[in-house]
C-alpha cells in the first residue's frame, strides 16, 4: 500500500498528461480530412464571425496559457521532495508589481472584448443590411420550418422548393424565416448567423456568398424524432445558373396551393428535393398568422373589445419583436 502511494506521487503526473495525449490524438484522427464549416466559411456573416471568435479565444490565451504554466511551476518549485526548498517568507502577503499584473491585464481584455462585442453586435445585426446595402438589392426567400423539413418560397420568381436554397453569388439574400409547427432554429454553418424559426412570428437574417458551392443547412432546436434528419442545401451559384434554376423550378408540374400545403405540411422527415412552379400568394402571411387568429378568438371570448385588441395588436412588431 505504502509503495502504491509512493509510486502515485512519483509518477501521477503521467495520468492526466496521458489524457490529454489520447484526447488530443482522437480530436485529431476525427477531424482529419474533415472541414470545419464555422472555420472555413463561405459567406460575409461567416468570415466576420470567425475572425471575432479568433479575436476572442487570441485575447483569452493571454491569461489561460500563463495560468496553466504558473500552476505546474508552481506545483514544481513547492513540491516536498524539492532538494532546494523556497525561502520561507511567513509576513509576506502582498506585492504591488503581481497584482497589477493579475489584475491589470485581464482589465483590459474585458475592456478590448466589451467594445468590439458591443460594435460586433450592431454590425452583424441579422435584420440589418450588409454593408449598407438596400433591400432593394437583395433576394428575399420566405423560409418555413415544418416537421421534418424546409420550405423555401421565392416570392418575386412565384416558385419554391423543398429542402434547397438556391441563391446567387455576389448578392444579397434576406432570409424571412417562420415556423409552422414547434420553434425551431435556420442555421448554415458555413455561411454564419442563425436566427429562430417561431410560429405567428418571422425573423430576417441577412447573407452574401462570394464563393461558389453547396453549403449545409441544419436546425439548430431540437424538433422532434426526424431532427435528424431535418437538413437542407444552400446552393450558391452564379446569376445565369441561379436564372436557370428558376426556368428549371418553373417546368415543374406542381403548384403550391392551400391543399399541396397541407399536405406537405404532414409530419414527414427525409423529404426529397422538390419544386413548385407556382405559389400561392399571401401563403407565408397565412403560415404566419393563422398562430395569431387563436389570440384574437381568445381576447373575443373572454368579452374583449375591438379597440382592446386593436391597441393590444398595434403593439406588436409581426417581423419577430415589440416595437
Amino acid at each position: 500500500m505504502k509503495r502504491g502511494v509512493v509510486l502515485l506521487k512519483k509518477y501521477g503526473w503521467i495520468i492526466p498528461v496521458g489524457i490529454l495525449v489520447v484526447a488530443g490524438a482522437f480530436v485529431a484522427w476525427y477531424l482529419h480530412g474533415r472541414p470545419v464549416a464555422i472555420t472555413q466559411p463561405a459567406g460575409t456573416v461567416g468570415i466576420k464571425e470567425r475572425n471575432l471568435m479568433l479575436l476572442a479565444l487570441t485575447l483569452s490565451v493571454i491569461v489561460v496559457v500563463p495560468v496553466f504554466i504558473m500552476a505546474g511551476l508552481i506545483a514544481w518549485r513547492y513540491r516536498e521532495q524539492n532538494p532546494r526548498p523556497a525561502k520561507y517568507q511567513p509576513e509576506w502577503d502582498h506585492s504591488r508589481l503581481f497584482e497589477g499584473i493579475w489584475w491589470g491585464i485581464p482589465i483590459v481584455i474585458i475592456g478590448i472584448l466589451s467594445v468590439v462585442t458591443w460594435n460586433s453586435s450592431h454590425a452583424l445585426d441579422p435584420y440589418r443590411s450588409l454593408d449598407g446595402q438596400s433591400d432593394v438589392s437583395a433576394l428575399h426567400i420566405q423560409v418555413v420550418a415544418l416537421d421534418w423539413k424546409w420550405l423555401f418560397i421565392y416570392p418575386d420568381q412565384h416558385i419554391a422548393s423543398v429542402n434547397l436554397a438556391e441563391i446567387p453569388t455576389g448578392q444579397q439574400v434576406d432570409f424571412e424565416v417562420t415556423s409552422d409547427t414547434i420553434m425551431n432554429s435556420f442555421w448554415v454553418p458555413a455561411l454564419g448567423g442563425q436566427i429562430y424559426a417561431m410560429p405567428g412570428m418571422s425573423t430576417h437574417l441577412h447573407e452574401q456568398v462570394d464563393k461558389p458551392g453547396e453549403y449545409l443547412g441544419s436546425p439548430a432546436n431540437i424538433a422532434g424524432h426526424g431532427f435528424a434528419r431535418m437538413d437542407f442545401t444552400v446552393r450558391a451559384a452564379s446569376k445565369q445558373q441561379f436564372d436557370n434554376w428558376v426556368i428549371e423550378a418553373r417546368q415543374a408540374n406542381r403548384n403550391l396551393t392551400d391543399e399541396t400545403y397541407k399536405q406537405l405540411a404532414k409530419p414527414s422527415d427525409s423529404v426529397p428535393v422538390g419544386y413548385y412552379s407556382w405559389v400561392n400568394d399571401g401563403l407565408f402571411s397565412d403560415v404566419v398568422m393563422k398562430y395569431m387568429m387563436p389570440m384574437a378568438d381568445s381576447n373575443v371570448a373572454n368579452g374583449a373589445s375591438n379597440d382592446t385588441m386593436n391597441m393590444d395588436m398595434s403593439g406588436m412588431d409581426m417581423s419577430g419583436g415589440m416595437q
